[in-house]
């Protein structure tokens, strides 16, 4: 591990200066990538300079108990000693998370989609209160919240739902929120006050610029057609509405949820990209698929991840074994105390496995 870090303290070094280089900073592209390195072992190398401090701390304690007669500062020794090792060890197991190589869509913006499961209309109306809960989340932590394409039913629910958030680091906080959400509660179409059980699929996809993936456009089809709201009635009478199909994979998207078509197009064509890119990745990654099942945050749409029980005020995290009586604050976007729990098992996980 020393080595490695001395490696990579001799490359901070050196991006460190080429950053400020004036021929380097006129390639921005060069340039952008380098500052990009500069902030991914800038926490590294902090961590490395404090963990070299308790480290020389550890040698002169332990040189001067050697030394030291005075019963007195004998004790504040031994104390400064067992200070150092401890604060050494937490560095020690920092570093080692430090260095576990980084998902490299932690930092990117987030497409969501949510589409209601079994439940018919219940479960399009917990679409809708899922919807509202990342709406809140988004604006808790500063993000900015993009409609890309929905399907809403009359009651004001959503059979589908598909939205941009933006915002730093946003994936590395949402990308546990994919799996099947299930909700317990007596439902607002139910006269009868029986609880019901519905469930709610959502995934979480990194967004993807144009310029990281390029499609080839005489790999889609391209339709439009009439814009349509809820219960069938017309919201256009222009042609806006566009649905693309990507002809490799078979992946379709629609949207109509704008006025222009090239903006329909636009938000559709997103949409693709990540999806395509996702389904790509889905198949790089299928020789560790076992490894990422074992793991929080696989992205697998079909497990049960969470249960939200209404009469009991009751949320639970199935991967976690976590419980906590506070659905009401979860659902208005005070989601952190769970998000924190899964980033923690995670990290957990990676490290007992060495990765």
């Amino acid at each position: 591990m020393l080595e490695k870090l001395k490696s990579l303290e001799e490359r901070f070094a050196i991006v460190s200066e080429l950053i400020s280089d004036s021929e380097v900073i006129a390639d921005r592209d060069r340039w952008r990538d380098l500052c990009r390195e500069h902030s991914e072992l800038s926490p590294i190398i902090d961590e490395y300079n404090k963990y070299r401090g308790y480290l020389d701390a550890i040698d002169e304690d332990k040189s001067l108990i050697e030394i030291e007669e005075d019963p007195e500062l004998l004790e504040m020794l031994k104390a400064d000693l067992r200070d150092a090792e401890e604060n050494a060890e937490k560095c020690e197991e920092e570093i080692k998370f430090l260095l576990i190589p980084k998902d490299p869509n932690d930092e990117k913006n987030v497409i969501m989609e949510i589409r209601g499961g079994t439940g018919g209309e219940e479960a399009a109306l917990f679409a809708g209160t899922l919807m509202r809960m990342y709406s809140m989340y988004a604006d808790k932590e500063g993000w900015h919240l993009e409609i890309l394409s929905s399907n809403a039913t009359e009651l004001g629910g959503y059979k589908e739902i598909s939205f941009l958030i933006e915002g730093k680091g946003a994936y590395s906080r949402l990308k546990y929120e994919s799996g099947v959400h299930r909700v317990q509660r007596v439902p607002e179409t139910e006269s009868g006050g029986r609880i019901h059980t519905s469930a709610v699929t959502v995934a979480v996809l990194p967004e993807v610029e144009e310029v990281e993936f390029e499609i080839n456009r005489n790999d889609l089809r391209i339709d439009v057609f009439r814009a349509g709201g809820p219960g069938g009635q017309c919201v256009n009478t222009t042609d806006s509405a566009v649905r693309i199909t990507h002809i490799p994979t078979g992946i379709v998207v629609s949207c109509q949820d704008e006025k222009s078509q090239l903006q329909n197009k636009d938000k559709a064509m997103k949409i693709l990209r990540s999806r395509i890119y996702e389904a790509m990745e889905a198949e790089r990654n299928k020789e560790i698929a076992d490894q990422r099942k074992s793991q929080v945050g696989s992205g697998d749409r079909s497990e049960r991840i969470r249960t939200y029980n209404f009469p009991q005020s009751r949320i639970t995290d199935h991967r976690i074994n976590l419980t906590i009586y506070k659905l009401e604050q979860f659902l208005n976007g005070d989601m952190d105390e769970v998000i924190d729990a899964l980033i923690t098992d995670d990290r957990a996980r990676k490290l007992s496995a060495g990765e």
